[in-house]
């Protein structure tokens, strides 16, 4: 500011007050022609008090001269903008911290997520494994009986294919004696069951697959859950108490 708010013009010898208004000497000493040193006067912009020097208004220090007053102001402004300065550098360190303890504990979390599915994944595996197992023994079981059927069977149809073979050659050629035996032989032949055998022998088979439910839970996460909670370590009682002094 260069001009005096008084004569609204460029400063002339220009005064400082405590209150850190300037002013032309000139238009203190009009302004303030009533009063005597030692007295007290107004400024003339913010009515602040002060006390007229002992050598009059032009004892007033001089603008570009810093008063012991102005000084003092200075200097306890210092002071409480170094504490707050302080306390400000603490908090910075704290949120640097903190971000960096926010970083590590969530990368815990993820491994121990991580570690978590990749157990699940490989019961489920494993699982996967026993099942597969138990279907090709029950599949091995079942295709060695349907062997061991099949032979039994197919044994019967070369029998059956001789005795055709037989009792055409009997037909043309044969004894009575040659007819009587192929005659048993047929009876024996026939006491066989072929349907009977098969179904005796080959119990319906009943294997079906039922798929685990945890699947159908959707409200719950087959590998587990995330909480949030907590809030930032809060200002030590000291630091709050400097900040608020």
């Amino acid at each position: 500011m260069t001009e005096c708010s008084i004569c609204t013009e460029v400063f002339t010898d220009p005064r400082s007050l405590p209150c850190l208004h300037t002013f032309c000497l000139k238009c203190l000493l009009n302004y303030g022609k009533n009063k005597r040193s030692g007295g007290r006067m107004p400024c003339p912009m913010c009515r602040k008090e002060f006390t007229i020097p002992d050598d009059g208004l032009s004892g007033m220090p001089k603008a570009h001269e810093t008063s012991e007053a102005l000084r003092s102001l200075v200097v306890g402004d210092k002071e409480k903008v170094t504490n707050v300065h302080t306390i400000t550098e603490e908090v910075l360190q704290r949120l640097k911290n903190e971000q960096n303890d926010v970083i590590k504990h969530l990368a815990a979390v993820e491994d121990d997520i991580n570690a978590e599915a990749d157990k699940l994944i490989a019961a489920i595996q494993s699982d996967k494994v026993k099942l597969l197992s138990e279907v090709a023994l029950i599949r091995l079981k079942r295709v060695k009986q349907l062997d061991t059927v099949r032979q039994k069977v197919k044994q019967h149809a070369t029998e059956l294919e001789s005795f055709k073979s037989q009792s055409e050659t009997l037909l043309s050629s044969g004894t009575d004696c040659d007819a009587r035996k192929l005659h048993d032989r047929a009876e024996e032949l026939m006491k066989f069951d072929v349907v009977g055998h098969v179904d005796s022998s080959l119990p319906e088979m009943r294997v079906n697959f039922t798929s685990s439910t945890l699947l159908d839970r959707q409200d719950e996460n087959l590998v587990g859950t995330v909480t949030e909670g907590g809030q930032l370590r809060q200002l030590s009682s000291n630091s709050q108490g400097r900040l608020s002094a």
